[in-house]
Parts: structure tokens; sequence; C-alpha cells
């Protein structure tokens, strides 16, 4: 038997294999955590098969990153995504107006099955967020980065506006949440899917607020403050989530009450900041673009 064969077959399979190995693996740990138990022979089976899974995909990341990078390198449709700014900014707008609407709509319809002001405030605060998308992808799809200095920063101030009116309804979350101890209790799993989504998604926003300050487009910097603000909330509602579903009694109701109002507080403070930031910024340049037009 060639052992070196075996330990690179088995280390280093086809990726058809790799591709089946995560679904099937996923499948098992789902099935074991939810139906059969942690120490029956299927889960520890699953847990086998997932650290196998997760070990063959480590030592493919070296080969995955030439493939992209090549891949990019070579493909026109890959390079013109890298290259083109504006066309990374509409689809993502597009996406999350999509979004926006549909999940707004979902909350709405929620509020008027169970009767709730929470959904309402929910679909309120989504919806916000889409219209806001939604006047800016007109522009965008229109116009290029800085071709209408003045009107970007018209809808830049306006977004800083409608910031200030969204946090109404994040003001009623937080009220349902710490007042009424209106909170959620999920299975575990969708739990910790959640929690993965949410950190992934703040992680992004505010990677992109960052990086998209060198363009000196007011409108792509409103889209990823637009972006964060999702974030936020999404953070807050895992907060109560979490709390929730892996709370093991020892935390009282007043101590998880505290934790929700400050988190809450925070979050609502930093989009009033946030603006009250772009109301300001959008009126100091508006000023001196109207300045610089009447000295000629």
């Amino acid at each position: 038997m060639d052992w070196k064969k075996l330990g690179k077959a088995l280390l280093f399979p086809h990726i058809a294999i790799m591709i089946l190995l995560v679904p099937i693996s996923t499948a098992l740990l789902v099935c074991s955590m939810m139906f059969v138990g942690t120490e029956s022979v299927i889960a520890i089976i699953s847990y086998v098969l997932a650290a196998y899974t997760l070990t063959v995909w480590c030592f493919k990341i070296p080969y995955l990153i030439k493939f992209f990078k090549t891949f990019k390198d070579e493909n026109k449709y890959a390079r013109r995504w890298q290259d083109d700014t504006r066309l990374r900014v509409n689809v993502s707008l597009y996406g999350s107006l999509a979004w926006n609407a549909l999940y707004g709509i979902f909350q709405l319809w929620l509020g008027f099955y169970h009767h709730t002001f929470w959904f309402y405030s929910l679909g309120a605060y989504y919806i916000c967020l889409g219209v806001m998308r939604f006047f800016l992808v007109r522009h965008t799809s229109k116009y290029t980065p800085g071709e209408k200095m003045q009107t970007e920063l018209v809808k830049y101030r306006a977004c800083g506006i409608v910031f200030l009116m969204m946090n109404l309804a994040i003001a009623l979350i937080i009220f349902f949440m710490v007042y009424w101890n209106r909170t959620f209790q999920h299975h575990m799993i969708t739990a910790i899917a959640m929690a993965a989504y949410t950190f992934t998604a703040l992680t992004t926003a505010i990677v992109n607020v960052i990086k998209y300050r060198k363009y000196n487009s007011p409108v792509f910097s409103a889209s990823k403050a637009i972006s964060l603000a999702a974030a936020l909330v999404s953070m807050l509602t895992l907060e109560s989530t979490m709390l929730t579903t892996f709370g093991d009694g020892t935390m009282t109701a007043t101590t998880q009450k505290w934790m929700l109002g400050a988190t809450g507080g925070a979050i609502s403070l930093l989009i009033v900041a946030t603006a009250i930031y772009m109301i300001v910024v959008g009126t100091k340049k508006l000023k001196q673009l109207k300045a610089e037009d009447e000295n000629g």
C-alpha cells in the first residue's frame, strides 16, 4: 500500500468530494444536535466528519486564493467588478433595497397579524431604510460619483434628516424590549446563525464606511451609513435573542433589561450622532459650493 498516495488522497480529495462533504457534515451536525443527542454514535461521526471537512478545506485555502486571484485577473467580468466602484455600489443598493422592502412588508404583516407595535416599529424602520436606498440608487444609476456634487450633498443631508426620524422607530423597539420585556427565543442553531450573519454584516458595514470615504462621494457614504445603521439594530435584536435563548436563569430580568437598555441607548445615540454629522457636513459643503459658484 502506498501510504504517501493514501495520505495525499485523504488530505487533498477531489474538489467535488470536498463540496459534497460540506452539506453532508452540516446535515449530520444539525441532526445530531436537534434530534439524536450529542452523545450518540451519529453525533460522534458528525463531529469527526465536520473536523475532517474543515481540515481539508483549510489545506485547500492557498490553492483557492491562487485560483480566485487568477480568475480576477483574467476574467473580464471579474475585472470590471473589481474596478467599477459604481457597479458594486449599485448592485449593493439594489439588493439591499429589495431586502429592506420585502423584510419591512413582512414585519408590517406580522404587526397586522399579531396586533403588536413591536412588528410595526421594525417594519417602519426597514421601510425607511428602503426609501433612503431607493433615492440613492436613482442617483447612482444615472450619474458617476462627483458628477452632480450638489445633488449628492442634498441627498446626503436628507438621509441624515431621515435618520433622525428613524430614531423614533428605534426608540419604540428599545421600549418594547426593555419595558415590556419583548424578546424572542430561538433554537440554538438559529441563534448561532443569526450571530454569524449579524457580526459579518456589522464588520462589513464598518469596513465599507471607512473604505468608501476615499471616493469623495456623499451618496456612497450615505449608502454605507445606512448599512451600518441596519447592522446596529440587528446587533440589538441579536443581543435580545442571545439573552433569551442561552439564558440559564442566573441573570435576573432586571439585569437583562439594563443590558438591553444600555445597548439600545448607545445604538440610538450613535445613529443620532451620525444623522447630525451628515446634516452638518452636508449643509457646510453645500454652502461652500454656493460660495464658490457666486465667486465664479
